[in-house]
């Protein structure tokens, strides 16, 4: 089944259990989820704030109806 997941964060989300920290994914574009890989620096380089995009292959589409959300 796919589904489309709409994530509304650019960065991370970080959590401190112990001395180190660890960096959970909130933006949906890491590689490595649900840790942070530093996909998000896509999201803060090419969308516009108020937009829905879609990515294929680490690349923005931006979607003109967010009513109509192509499949993915």
């Amino acid at each position: 089944m796919t589904r489309i997941v709409k994530h509304t964060a650019t960065g991370p989300l970080e959590v401190k259990p112990s001395d180190q920290s660890t960096w959970i994914c909130m933006c949906g574009l890491s590689k490595n989820y649900p840790f942070c890989d530093g996909g998000h620096k896509l999201a803060r380089q090419q969308e516009t704030d108020g937009k829905v995009y879609v990515y294929e292959n680490d690349t923005a589409r931006e979607i003109e109806d967010p009513g109509n959300c192509p499949s993915v």
